[in-house]
């Protein structure tokens, strides 16, 4: 009878559930099971724990649908980015919900019985309810073990290529160096060929560190620098930093529409620098006129808050469909043939995530039929720039630069 009342309420009682996790977490109620079907499991879930309150015999094993069920919500909650504690919260409190529903149950039903039927009963709820949580738990941490596994490989992988730029980038500058002082008299095209190699490399390896001491910040948004310039001036900043390694690479960079607008200086800079590296690293080998065009505007953000809107477009090699969605996750470098020659950390986009994210903004890629298109965003403060000031600078005016 206790098992018949359980079934009838399932719904009543799997929304009691949903309230109380709602009460503790973060996310919207809505999310918490963010589809109908995931929102059913509850249900099933409470039907299971019928079964095996009604009977022992149908005690709660690896092969029923109720553990299956368990399992895809351990992957929700992985993916929602729950903690341990939370889940086993999570079950705490279904299970009181349950304890409790079948209290007021007992006591309303007429035919004898014995105590130890009871308690037994008791006994069989705690037990499925165990088993269910175990279940969700161990799924949500054999989840988390694969995530530090893959971090940890990525992060070797990472310390690899960090050691082989710097590595290669010294022994360019000693090797430079230790040329020109072999040959005290050298001619001027050679010395300054050597001087070149030498500046080349210096710049590498600030790029290098400087994306490093970046990435340690992005845990601490105090520790940023903010000193505001005009939009215009950090794009021309950003392309004055990689302007050598464009010519080497025979890459124009263009500029398009700037509005003329107050930014941070720091993060815009930041952010255009690691794009434009990028888009000089793999830019097409077989394009005749390779670009890089710098534009932004001023657009409504998904939550319709108007937003400062930076992209980066060029017509390089693109980026293999199933590498898009993890580009901007740390030290994740596309693994296609026609990008593995270039060198890199892995750093540089999830830099620019973390930094737009740390100031409310956010970054994303655009893939058209050829190239890509590299943005980010940041808040629109209306209040440090007046609208007569998002007048849009051309590119004439912003001084286009061909490397």
């Amino acid at each position: 009878m206790l098992a018949e009342r359980l079934r009838a309420s399932r719904r009543d009682l799997a929304g009691r559930w949903l309230e109380r996790i709602a009460d503790r977490v973060a996310i919207d109620k809505s999310e918490i099971f963010p589809t109908d079907e995931l929102l059913d499991h509850v249900p099933l879930l409470i039907d299971g724990i019928a079964d095996y309150l009604q009977d022992p015999v149908n005690e709660v094993s690896a092969d029923m649908p109720v553990v299956s069920k368990a399992m895809e919500l351990g992957e929700l909650r992985h993916k929602q980015g729950f903690d341990a504690y939370q889940i086993l919260k999570e079950y705490e409190i279904l299970g009181g919900i349950l304890f409790a529903y079948l209290a007021q149950a007992a006591d309303q039903i007429s035919e004898p019985c014995e105590k130890s039927e009871l308690l037994f009963c008791g006994q069989r709820l705690f037990k499925a309810v165990t088993i269910i949580q175990q279940t969700t738990t161990m799924q949500f941490l054999r989840l988390g073990d694969a995530k530090v596994a893959e971090r940890e490989q990525r992060l070797r992988a990472f310390n690899r290529s960090v050691s082989h730029e710097i590595k290669n980038s010294v022994g360019a500058i000693l090797g430079a160096s230790a040329t020109l002082l072999e040959i005290p008299d050298a001619d001027e095209a050679m010395t300054r060929q050597f001087l070149g190699i030498i500046a080349r490399n210096a710049r590498a390896m600030r790029h290098t560190i400087e994306n490093l001491v970046a990435l340690s910040r992005t845990e601490d948004v105090d520790a940023r620098q903010h000193r505001n310039v005009r939009l215009p001036e950090a794009a021309r900043e950003a392309v004055r930093e990689i302007r050598e390694s464009a010519e080497d690479a025979g890459v124009e960079i263009r500029f398009g529409e700037l509005p003329d607008i107050e930014i941070n200086a720091a993060a815009v800079e930041l952010c255009l620098t690691n794009y434009l590296s990028n888009a000089v690293k793999y830019a097409n080998p077989e394009q005749t006129e390779r670009f890089a065009e710098v534009s932004a505007s001023i657009e409504a953000g998904p939550d319709g808050a108007r937003e400062i809107v930076v992209r980066l477009r060029d017509n390089g090699l693109g980026v293999i469909a199933e590498s898009r969605e993890h580009l901007f996750e740390r030290f994740f470098r596309v693994q296609d043939a026609a990008a593995a020659s270039a060198e890199g950390t892995g750093l540089g986009l999830s830099i620019v995530a973390e930094t737009a994210k740390s100031l409310g903004g956010r970054a994303w890629a655009e893939f058209p039929e050829s190239g890509s298109i590299f943005a980010f965003s940041l808040p629109f403060r209306r209040e440090t720039t007046s609208d007569s000031m998002v007048a849009a600078v051309r590119p004439t005016e912003a001084q286009t630069t061909t490397q």
